[in-house]
């Protein structure tokens, strides 16, 4: 008898240990875009998006890990198979999706221009005729400058890292950059080195090419982690966390994803 109960505690914790074993999803990010994701002094990433992924994987039961890669190879990579789901900012667009799918939106951020004080530039073609833009490769806000701005004389140059675009803004090698109002605001207005720059103007607009707000990139077809992250997201979204994060890292900014 002694060793029939033995069996059965022995079957009942491998059952438990089953029950509770969880998921690993690999996140996919480019640890170079603060308040989104970064790396700190210890070399931990932090952001964001960091705390952001952490809540989902707790209420979703998943064991999160990341890995990271330059923004222009995040698509490659998943399609890859480097990591499961692309959590790095990544608005929904028309473009992208094409050759990946999307979870639901989670949030949004505005697009805005950063500029030297007192140089009068609006985020416009006319107005950035004959200047020199920096922006993100792979990136929205690449693609909105190229279309709306480069064939009307306006320079677009492209960088890998967007901390490069703030250096050569200091620099005095660019005009500006076109750049989430997050990510300009606390990676570069609020420090020493954005000291004399502002926004110009109010957001860009384009639907199409900025997306309906930021979700996590799937790959075509995984349906099944689609609608766990949904899910998540969801819960994430009712119980105020999307909410609270967005307060602490980018204070006064609307991140609703429904606008």
């Amino acid at each position: 008898m002694k060793k029939l109960n033995a069996l059965f505690v022995a079957l009942g914790m491998l059952t438990s240990a089953h029950a509770l074993a969880q998921e690993t999803l690999r996140y996919g990010l480019e640890s170079q875009y603060p308040p989104f994701e970064s790396r700190n002094a210890q070399g931990e990433l932090e952001g964001f998006d960091i705390e952001l992924g952490k809540a989902i994987c707790q209420v979703g039961h998943f064991d999160c890990k990341w890995v990271e890669s330059s923004f222009d190879a995040l698509i490659p990579a998943l399609q890859a198979k480097k990591f499961d789901a692309i959590n790095s900012a990544m608005n929904i667009t028309e473009a992208r999706a094409k050759s990946i799918d999307f979870t639901k939106p989670i949030y949004r951020i505005p697009t805005m221009l950063i500029v030297k004080e007192g140089e009068k530039l609006l985020p416009t073609a006319e107005s950035l005729k004959g200047k020199n833009i920096g922006v993100l490769q792979g990136s929205i806000q690449e693609t909105y400058a190229k279309k709306h701005w480069e064939a009307q004389g306006v320079t677009v140059t492209s960088y890998q890292d967007q901390n490069q675009v703030y250096n050569d803004m200091v620099a005095g090698r660019l005009d500006g950059t076109l750049v989430m109002s997050a990510a300009g605001q606390s990676g570069f207005l609020e420090k020493p080195q954005g000291k004399g720059f502002a926004f110009a103007g109010k957001p860009v607009e384009d639907d199409t090419i900025l997306g309906t707000g930021i979700g996590f990139g799937l790959r075509k077809g995984d349906d099944k982690l689609k609608q766990e992250l949904d899910a998540a997201i969801t819960k994430v979204q009712a119980d105020g966390t999307v909410t609270k994060l967005a307060a602490k890292f980018f204070p006064g900014i609307d991140v609703s994803a429904s606008k």
